[in-house]
């Protein structure tokens, strides 16, 4: 593939995991200047003074990028996740909304603050990820356009696409980002993961859920931010009190919930 001269040096966020290690490996096999960044976006502690996998990902993520054989520079957005994003969702559960931060995550800070650290600090030509999705600009920007409006494509692995997590992307950053993985199953990435000798991360376990809730459980988390504001459980036909909860932010639309005291399996209603 011919190299766009606009675009040779690429910033790709590392994670510690295998997509966007990967992500990386294409980047750098494909002849661009690669730069790994790996953001700090929450406090390595929890506040049980517990280590979260930070630390351990982040040693992945040093070890992939020794094995490739590209710079890693660290970067922390403690602050603007704080801000942007977990601030929101703390506010949205407390007037019964129940948010997704994995998509403000992406539109302010992957694409936002990174971004805009990638450009502004450190001379990139475009960023890169490991998100499995696409774009009408391909996925190494081999068929940019300088004046026309990017678009979102799913992935080819259904299983994986993340299109939905990427949605609210402004198109500045987007018609910049280069998705490698876009075209790949999950399957063929761990292949090439293995046989590129990226040992420790070809076989990491996926992450899945709210990054920094991790292993605790979501009332026990949620606990800590939102004081409990006790209320009735009411059966919207008869107008009967069926029980007590802990406040409405522990709870979701459609949520099924076993009611102490009653044989029934009800709902919070939509």
């Amino acid at each position: 593939m011919r190299i766009l001269t606009d675009f040779r040096r690429v910033v790709c966020g590392i994670s510690g995991g295998v997509d966007s290690a990967v992500a990386a490996y294409l980047l750098k096999k494909k002849g661009f200047k690669v730069i790994g960044v790996f953001m700090k976006n929450w406090d390595s502690r929890d506040e049980s003074n517990t280590c979260l996998s930070l630390e351990n990902d982040l040693e992945d993520a040093e070890s992939v990028c020794r094995q490739i054989g590209i710079e890693l520079i660290h970067v922390s957005f403690v602050k603007e996740y704080w801000n942007e994003v977990f601030s929101n969702f703390l506010s949205d559960y407390e007037n019964g909304l129940t948010p997704n931060p994995d998509i403000n995550c992406n539109r302010f800070i992957k694409f936002g603050s990174f971004y805009r650290h990638a450009f502004d600090k450190l001379g990139a030509d475009a960023i890169a990820t490991g998100h499995y999705a696409q774009t009408t600009f391909g996925s190494f920007l081999e068929d940019y356009q300088p004046n026309t409006d990017v678009k979102l494509i799913r992935a080819v692995d259904p299983t994986k696409d993340q299109t939905l997590f990427l949605s609210q992307v402004d198109q500045e950053p987007l018609r910049k980002t280069m998705f490698p993985l876009g075209s790949f199953c999950k399957t063929q990435v761990r292949r090439i993961a293995k046989a590129s000798n990226l040992d420790s991360v070809y076989k990491k376990r996926d992450s899945v859920g709210i990054c920094f809730i991790g292993n605790r459980k979501f009332t026990n988390f949620i606990h800590e931010y939102i004081p409990d504001k006790v209320g009735p459980f009411v059966d919207i036909d008869t107008d009967r009190i069926l029980g007590w909860h802990k406040g409405i932010h522990h709870w979701t639309l459609g949520q099924k919930s076993r009611i102490a005291g009653t044989r029934e399996i009800s709902s919070v209603p939509n």
